[in-house]
């Protein structure tokens, strides 16, 4: 079937965009690949779009594979019309299939078919059609019969009404109208059931909010809630509203309407509700699984296109109390000179020691940063390297940088591989200092779900999470680039179209016949075909290729009509690395639309390739706000409401911003503080990683909260 047209609808795009995009997509070309190299194509539809079609592509396809399993298993039973068939073919939700093919669906033993094996189904049929002239008790005696456990009148009736229930239950369209008002008149209400105790979710002990408004994040937290066992969580509906919907399908006039309404109210009771409530909150928990992961994934994103710090030396510290700060010294390309662990907290109190010694160290070696990690201690350490740097007057400045994953990376097979002679705990300090040089080369090496940028992301489905966090890392990886002969394994598993057999063939051969000199050579190593080639190319750097354009995203399939247009402007590609200022403005010069129809080319490419000519070799990283260093540390004390402080953004959940300023604990900018107009998520106004000013707008000593806002803040009157 072709969708299109149904997808581009949705989305708003062209539906010759969509059915190219789905194409080349089927045909086995992965995401980046289309985005960047087949523009032309798709119109230009970036990665967010092309994923957008993948997952209504993908949940299309199923829906129609759900359809035909339906029909073929309705028309097993024989019992397929075609005003059915037609109702399953037209749905546009699983929801709505499932909904109509649930009479039909093998149920367990329930009252209803017990009921039927007593053989009342007739008489249940003939309760529903209410006859005018007819009495339910007269009629309920020609249904008795002892043999088969139907003792009485009354027992007929109670078996004919538990059909009735299961009938109305079983009703699509009942059920459809009973869960949309559900949401739209319902409410979600919790309370406690540890009142006593004190716990991160005392604010639902008495909870109520309309389905309709409650946020994503509060889901998942009354869902946390409920599993952790201190909320009761249920969902409350108004039950005149709900019975009105079955009572105005299935209620005649007459003396069998009084026994259809009971079996009406013990199907909504009994069955609908719960089922229907199941159904909501299923729904609901899935919106908030997505919601969360988009905001994850938005973090991860901002977290691995942090700039990166180059051509410094950096000792990373990995703080904590009892066993010590650990910390490594890595030279500019992250290759670790020495390691070390000191004690400047309780219980070993050794703290002028541990100056001593990083001074030293930092002397020995020429080192220019300090990065700390920000967990345990991280604070406390923070005051060690102020103090250090102040009382011995060293030229260094520090940065506190984020260390989600870096255990997990040091007990890693991975971490083992790299670093066999370091004991496990010395491995995170590496960690935490290569991050600060090279996040993205880096933060690949650890589990996306361990990089702690989100809200509840341990709560949503791991299958879903790990599929829509894998996107992410691959995006940013494709769109940075990776230099051949240094990247890792791990790094070079997200380039598009290779796979980690494949990432790792080919840093085995580099390390077997050295440096490569050309992408083409790629084609050698074992599992690496021509397809492959093809999506990963243009996003393999070689900065000391053969070949210039070898460290440019121009693609191989274009370099042909890359020397033409060099050739245009009056230049060889050995001029972009001996004459780069001289290129740059003769490329500036043209005009992309003449040049692709003078070499009939699309203006697409023509322009990508004249961007990636004038800046060969170019990280678009580079062109981010460097990262905020210090010299000093702020204590909790020292704050003052109205105080302005420029702090870095840690994390953008749904409700607002953590923002670093200095002290303890993380500052909470509330979406309300976030701007002066209004705006639906934080993510409109920051980004993790930033740095902002910010004033302080409340300060909780005792509970060590600081309240920020963005709102109002002006350059003056920065603190240091």
């Amino acid at each position: 079937m072709n969708f299109a047209p149904v997808i581009a609808k949705e989305l708003g795009l062209r539906s010759t965009q969509v059915k190219a995009a789905v194409e080349l997509l089927d045909a086995g070309n992965t995401i980046p690949f289309v985005a960047r190299y087949r523009k032309e194509a798709t119109g230009e539809l970036d990665e967010n779009a092309l994923r957008g079609i993948l997952e209504r592509l993908e949940y299309l396809r199923h829906l129609e594979q759900r359809k035909d399993e339906v029909l073929r298993l309705i028309e097993e039973q024989g019992k397929l019309t075609d005003e059915l068939k037609n109702q399953i073919l037209t749905a546009v939700k699983l929801q709505e299939v499932e909904d109509l093919y649930r009479p039909y669906k093998q149920k367990r033993r329930t009252r209803a078919t017990v009921a039927k094996e007593k053989e009342l189904e007739p008489f249940a049929l003939w309760l529903l059609e209410q006859p005018a002239a007819g009495k339910p008790e007269v009629e309920a005696v020609k249904f008795i019969n002892p043999e088969l456990g139907v003792e009485t009148a009354e027992d007929a009736l109670a078996g004919a009404l538990d059909i009735i229930a299961e009938i109305i239950s079983d009703d699509a369209a009942v059920r459809k109208e009973i869960r949309a008002q559900s949401f739209n008149l319902g409410d979600i209400a919790a309370n406690s059931k540890k009142a006593e105790e004190r716990s991160p979710f005392e604010m639902y002990y008495n909870f109520r909010e309309p389905l309709r408004k409650i946020p994503p994040h509060r889901i998942l937290a009354l869902n946390r809630g409920e599993q952790e066992e201190y909320l009761s969580v249920k969902l409350e509906v108004p039950l005149l509203e709900m019975s009105a919907i079955i009572e105005r399908r299935y209620l005649k006039s007459g003396s069998c309407a009084l026994w259809v309404k009971r079996a009406a109210e013990d199907s909504y009771k009994r069955l609908l509700a719960p089922s229907i409530e199941r159904e909501i909150r299923a729904e609901l928990s899935e919106r908030a699984e997505e919601q969360a992961i988009k905001v994850f994934a938005g973090n991860l994103r901002q977290l691995l296109l942090l700039p990166p710090v180059r051509g410094k030396i950096v000792l990373g510290l990995d703080p904590g109390f009892r066993t010590g700060c650990k910390w490594a010294v890595v030279d500019e390309t992250g290759k670790v000179l020495k390691i070390g662990v000191i004690y400047p907290h309780p219980p070993q109190k050794k703290r002028e020691e541990a100056k001593d010694i990083v001074a030293e160290t930092a002397r020995e070696f020429g080192v220019q940063l300090i990065a700390i990690g920000n967990g345990t201690a991280s604070r406390e350490t923070e005051e060690v390297v102020a103090e250090l740097i102040k009382e011995r007057g060293l030229a260094l400045e520090y940065i506190i940088v984020s260390e989600a994953g870096a255990s997990v990376y040091s007990a890693s097979k991975l971490a083992g591989e790299e670093f066999p002679e370091f004991d496990l705990s010395l491995r995170s300090a590496v960690s935490i200092a290569r991050r600060l040089q090279d996040p993205l080369a880096e933060l690949v090496k650890i589990e996306p779900k361990a990089v702690g940028v989100g809200q509840y992301q341990h709560d949503v489905q791991p299958k879903r999470l790990e599929e829509s966090l894998h996107g992410v890392v691959e995006s940013c990886v494709n769109a940075v680039g990776v230099d051949l002969n240094t990247a890792s394994s791990s790094l070079l598993q997200y380039v598009a179209g290779l796979k980690p057999a494949v990432a790792k063939n080919i840093v085995a051969w580099r390390e077997e016949k050295g440096k490569f000199k050309r992408r083409a050579e790629l084609k050698k190593i074992p599992r690496l075909g021509e397809q492959t080639f093809i999506q990963c190319a243009g996003f393999i750097r070689l900065p000391d290729g053969a070949n210039p354009l070898e460290n440019t995203p121009v693609h191989p399939e274009s370099y042909e009509l890359a020397e033409s247009i060099l050739d245009k402007a009056g230049f060889k590609t050995a001029d972009l690395n001996q004459h780069p200022l001289e290129v740059r403005a003769a490329l500036a010069a043209l005009v992309p639309e003449k040049i692709a129809a003078e070499f009939d080319a699309g203006v697409p490419t023509v322009r990508d390739i004249l961007g990636a000519l004038q800046r060969p070799g170019r990280d678009p990283r580079e062109d981010l706000p460097r990262p905020l260093l210090r010299k000093d540390v702020t204590h909790l004390e020292d704050l003052t409401e109205g105080m302005i402080l420029e702090g870095t953004v840690r994390n953008v959940v749904d409700f607002g911003v953590f923002v670093d300023i200095g002290v303890k604990h993380d500052g909470l900018v509330h979406i309300s503080q976030l701007s002066q107009k209004f705006i639906k998520h934080p993510m409109e106004v920051v980004a993790v990683g930033d740095i902002v000013k910010v004033r302080v707008i409340g300060i909780d000593r005792e509970r060590e909260r600081v309240s920020l806002s963005l709102r109002d803040v002006s350059a003056a009157g920065v603190q240091a």
